[in-house]
């Protein structure tokens, strides 16, 4: 007779799966514009709606880089206690980039909405406030290998965005000013999914491996698509940009895999 254990590792092959290919179809939805386009113009919608999006909350920017930087203090100081307030600010950060980046007024286009990444956004937000209602994310420092922290840069680079509109693309910039006001960070979601991916690694088991997943695997999804940027000269260093979303996407993803090789190495030891 099949063990309840057995029966939930069962589920969960099943689970993960489904849900992965639920996300493809979401992100798969067609673009809303209020001029109509040709279908091979889609990813030209999507990049002039990133233009412009953001634009009206840039002014509270620098609250979402503040917010996070306490947070980050705060769970030093607290440790396991900062769980549920860390998941509530995910979930709340993902709605707000939900209805945030995701439509926008554009001259090319009319007003778009760019409804798979507003219902992706919007899915992960209300599965991080389950999170915190369920208390099933504990946040500490002191857990894990230190090998994660290889991953820090990458964080940073993502909190920092460091470039400046140029022409028909982006150069880089490199203003230390921009680690507080970039608008990309806490508006924008493949800036802001590197940050709280590296958080999730540093305190993987003890999060929602559900919530976790569709985290990583949403970001995996946007940093593949965003590589389209390496073959246009002009937004080059935006594909740059997406290296740490696609880099800690991946990495998150494979992390249970590595962290069962790693228990199983232990346990062989041990006998």
């Amino acid at each position: 007779m099949m063990s309840t254990e057995q029966t939930r590792q069962k589920e969960r092959k099943w689970l993960y799966p489904t849900v992965y290919v639920l996300l493809v179809l979401v992100s798969m939805l067609p673009v809303y514009a209020e001029k109509p386009f040709a279908p091979q113009d889609t990813q030209d919608v999507i990049l002039n709606l990133l233009m412009v999006s953001v634009d009206p909350y840039g002014a509270i920017a620098p609250v979402f880089h503040v917010a996070t930087i306490i947070i980050v203090v705060l769970i030093v100081i607290l440790q396991e206690r900062m769980g549920r307030i860390l998941a509530a600010y995910l979930g709340l950060n993902y709605l707000v980039i939900a209805f945030a980046a995701t439509m926008g007024a554009t001259e090319k286009y009319g007003f778009v909405i760019h409804t798979g990444a507003l219902i992706t956004s919007a899915i992960l937000g209300i599965a991080w406030i389950t999170v915190a209602v369920r208390a099933e994310l504990e946040t500490s420092f002191r857990r894990g290998p230190s090998r994660h922290y290889v991953l820090l840069p990458l964080a940073l680079l993502a909190y920092w965005a460091p470039y400046a509109p140029h022409g028909m693309g982006v150069r880089p910039d490199f203003n230390p000013l921009l680690l507080l006001v970039s608008p990309d960070y806490g508006l924008t979601f493949c800036f802001t999914t590197p940050v709280f991916l590296f958080l999730l690694v540093l305190f993987y088991p003890n999060v929602n491996a559900l919530a976790y997943r569709m985290t990583a695997f949403s970001g995996l999804l946007n940093g593949l698509v965003n590589l389209t940027h390496f073959f246009n000269p002009d937004p080059r260093w935006m594909g740059v940009l997406h290296l740490p979303l696609l880099i800690l996407s991946l990495y998150a993803l494979i992390l249970p895999a590595m962290a069962r090789r790693d228990t199983m190495r232990q346990q062989s030891d041990s006998v």
